[in-house]
């Protein structure tokens, strides 16, 4: 399993099938309330399935996708964070989802911020954007803290969305 990059307390690498249960646990419906799959990850079968056919492929095709968040003093994958080739928006989309138990400890933002520096400098990307549901308060602020930039909102199946942005190359934001 590649390592990405390291925090003083997270690792950040690539996910494998063993991972598939801490999957399973962080994807609980308080955990996907406002992102669009609530619902779809509810078995080992699954989380397995999420592993090979999209992140392990993302990895292959792209050289990234979303990264396992781990604990450093307890070795325990919290979450995930970190970069998508997102096709339903033609563009590469940043995002995070933790284990509720890890929700308010910063590691959302921690685990992001690491991302947003790896890729500064390993990774060919300039624009990411981060769309949040407005009622998610909490989602927001970390989209904040990154330093993304508010660029609209918008409607999609009873959700106002907010979408955000951030260079870093350092170029002008698109207002879409």
């Amino acid at each position: 399993m590649k390592v990405i990059t390291e925090t003083e307390r997270l690792i950040i690498r690539e996910f494998n099938l063993g991972d598939a249960q801490a999957v399973l646990e962080f994807n609980s419906e308080e955990v996907t309330r406002y992102t669009g799959d609530a619902g779809s990850c509810n078995t080992i079968n699954d989380t397995e399935n999420i592993i090979r056919e999209i992140w392990l492929t993302e990895y292959k095709k792209f050289g990234f996708a979303r990264w396992a968040v781990v604990l450093k003093a307890t070795n325990q994958v919290i979450g995930f964070c970190g970069f998508k080739n997102d096709s339903r928006i033609n563009a590469i989309d940043i995002g995070y989802r933790l284990h509720q138990d890890f929700w308010g400890k910063g590691y959302a933002t921690e685990s992001n911020l690491a991302c947003i520096e790896y890729a500064k400098k390993h990774m060919h990307i300039d624009i990411v954007y981060g769309e949040v549901v407005n009622l998610n308060l909490g989602s927001i602020k970390i989209i904040e803290k990154l330093g993304m930039t508010f660029i609209r909102e918008y409607h999609d199946e009873g959700f106002t969305i907010l979408r955000y942005a951030i260079s870093l190359k350092g170029n002008a934001l698109p207002k879409t």
